[in-house]
C-alpha cells in the first residue's frame, strides 16, 4: 500500500505537512524523531489524517493535488 498522510504540529496547530510513504508507521517516527529538517522544528507532529491508494501514482497524484491551493482548501474543509 501507498500513503498520503498529513501531519499537524502539536505547538502549533496551524501548521500542517503532506507527505507520502510506503512504510507510514516508520516515516510518522521518522518526521518525530527530528531526522527531517523540513519538519524538525515544529515537532512533535499528530497523524491528522491518511488515506492509503493501492498504485504508487494515484497517491503521488494525490499528494500533488494536496500541496496546490485547491488541495489545501478540501484538506482543511474534509480532512482537517
Amino acid at each position: 500500500m501507498h500513503y498520503v498522510y498529513l501531519l499537524e504540529s502539536s505547538p502549533n496547530p496551524t501548521h500542517h505537512y503532506v507527505g507520502y510513504t510506503s512504510d507510514l508507521k516508520a516515516r510518522f517516527a521518522h518526521h518525530n524523531s527530528g531526522k527531517n529538517p523540513s519538519t524538525a522544528a515544529n515537532r512533535p507532529w499528530n497523524l491528522a489524517a491518511y488515506v492509503s491508494f493501492p498504485s504508487d501514482g494515484k497517491a503521488r497524484a494525490f499528494e500533488k493535488y494536496l500541496k496546490s491551493g485547491s488541495g489545501r482548501t478540501f484538506a482543511r474543509r474534509h480532512l482537517l
